[in-house]
């Protein structure tokens, strides 16, 4: 079986690879087969940043940079793009990139092996940013370095590197000429023969033949949880369709009363919009994993993947989320927690694709996300819950309630609504459903969490989701800062 041709932008010139099998990774590319030994091997799961690299897209005139974790990243994705590593970076003569010479001015770098996947992060933060003219403040630098993980130099003086970024020489790409170059390798959907075994479809009536043609072909968008089956389950894949081509599946459409996230949106751009709707969502999707893997993952992929501690589903079953099914006889619209029947399975044919998630819009709601997690940021969670309530003159209209890490699915508290719901918004209406929330779901003991913790935490987050909702804020450590800590004090 033929595998096609990979062509991306490095270093202003046009590199191209052939006979790459289709689940061979970036990171075994660059290594192995391109000499790139700069880019680290650490984790090879996606967790500690040492990979990371900076693909850039075109995005009309403008290139949109995007750090990704290279050792989850099928290299046949980046067919198409421009790519930059720590070799990358230093001019010609020698001289360093600002994100290189503020890391050495700051002192930010020990044993150096995490270094190349800081220098890369702080790369991307630098076009994205200094570029542009925008500062970089100690709160971006924190949240766009959340997917790099440090042993040894602590994070100080990396954070200070960042920052002082904007005040070293400005170094601007020539953006104009590498989307000339961009343009040269635009993708046109090659890899739908029958003997081609990574097939890249560009349009979602091309994404459905192959399917319809494909049936045994594993699906992959970021390959966030692909990447980790290759990597540490050996698995091999004698062929791959990827989705992240597919136009119609790139956008975010916005209608009256939803929007609709195409299943290839990254999970960058699926946050922002849901957060643009509902600003209380922020911080909980910035520590949706590190910013690497949100660049990369999407939320169709999250969602079809459908493990019961994917971040994604509590929140959109308790927004009311639907899911849209499609294949060449037509497609199929039901809610997303229908969409799951057992561990990891879905109710999904054989010649479907997951196309679309439709979102409501906000409409006069209370609601809330909470995640629980030994890491503040780039860590699983132990439970995830989400609720969102409809309030009619002090009584609860509606309620809607998301539930992760507490079943074999992602799952929606049915039990818990129903106790809810017609009752008065009160604390001991509130009691009440603690006492269901905590009884609905029998949970697994595991490496994160027992089964009793779990069970208590659920009660636990609907009565700090009712202290909230009587507008008290002070009672999480993450809205506590140092100013109200000293007031308090005093």
């Amino acid at each position: 079986m033929n595998n096609p041709v990979i062509r991306f932008v490095r270093r202003d010139e046009l590199v191209s690879l052939r006979n790459v099998p289709p689940t061979r990774t970036l990171l075994e590319v660059l290594r192995e087969d391109l000499g790139c030994t700069g880019t680290k091997e650490g984790c090879n799961e996606g967790d500690c940043g040492a990979c990371t690299v900076v693909l850039g897209e075109a995005d009309g005139q403008h290139i949109k940079y995007s750090a990704v974790n290279s050792c989850i990243r099928m290299a046949h994705s980046v067919d198409g793009m421009a790519l930059w590593t720590a070799e990358d970076l230093a001019g010609t003569d020698g001289t360093l990139h600002p994100a290189q010479q503020a890391l050495v001015n700051c002192h930010g770098s020990q044993c150096g092996f995490c270094t190349p996947g800081f220098v890369m992060s702080l790369f991307g933060m630098y076009q994205n940013h200094v570029a542009r003219g925008e500062a970089v403040t100690r709160e971006l630098a924190q949240h766009e370095l959340s997917g790099n993980l440090c042993r040894c130099t602590g994070y100080r003086p990396i954070l200070d590197a960042a920052q002082q970024m904007a005040q070293l020489p400005v170094v601007r790409l020539d953006e104009p000429r590498l989307l000339q170059k961009m343009k040269l390798l635009v993708p046109t959907g090659k890899g739908l023969e029958a003997n081609f075994s990574y097939i890249s479809p560009t349009s979602l009536a091309a994404l459905l033949a192959a399917r319809a043609t494909h049936q045994d072909a594993q699906l992959v968008a970021g390959c966030t949880d692909v990447g980790l089956w290759v990597n540490k389950q050996h698995r091999q894949f004698a062929k791959v369709i990827d989705v992240t081509r597919v136009a119609e599946l790139r956008r975010i459409e916005d209608y009256p009363h939803h929007i609709a996230i195409g299943a290839a949106v990254t999970l960058s751009d699926a946050f922002a919009a849901l957060v643009a709707g509902r600003p209380q969502l922020d911080s909980f999707a910035k520590r949706f994993a590190g910013l690497p893997v949100r660049n990369s993952g999407t939320l169709g992929g999250n969602v079809a993947n459908g493990s019961p501690i994917g971040d994604s589903m509590p929140l959109l079953i308790a927004l009311g989320a639907n899911v849209v099914l499609m294949s060449e006889h037509g497609h199929r619209e039901l809610p997303l927690e229908a969409l799951y029947t057992g561990y990891r399975q879905n109710i999904m044919r054989p010649d479907e694709v997951l196309a679309w998630i439709k979102v409501p819009k906000p409409q006069a709601e209370f609601s809330r996300v909470y995640k629980i997690s030994k890491r503040f940021e780039d860590d699983i969670s132990a439970v995830c819950l989400a609720l969102s309530l409809h309030l009619e003159n002090g009584r609860v209209a509606n309620a809607s309630i998301g539930a992760g890490g507490v079943a074999a699915t992602p799952a929606r508290a049915v039990r818990t609504e129903a106790a809810l719901t017609g009752q008065p918004w009160t604390q001991a209406t509130v009691q009440q459903a603690m006492a269901v929330l905590r009884a609905e779901f029998t949970p697994l003991s595991d490496m994160r969490a027992s089964a009793s913790y779990r069970s208590e935490v659920l009660g636990n987050l609907l009565q700090r989701f009712w202290l909230e909702s009587q507008g008290q804020q002070q009672i999480n450590l993450e809205a506590l800062s140092l100013d109200t800590l000293e007031a308090s004090a005093a």
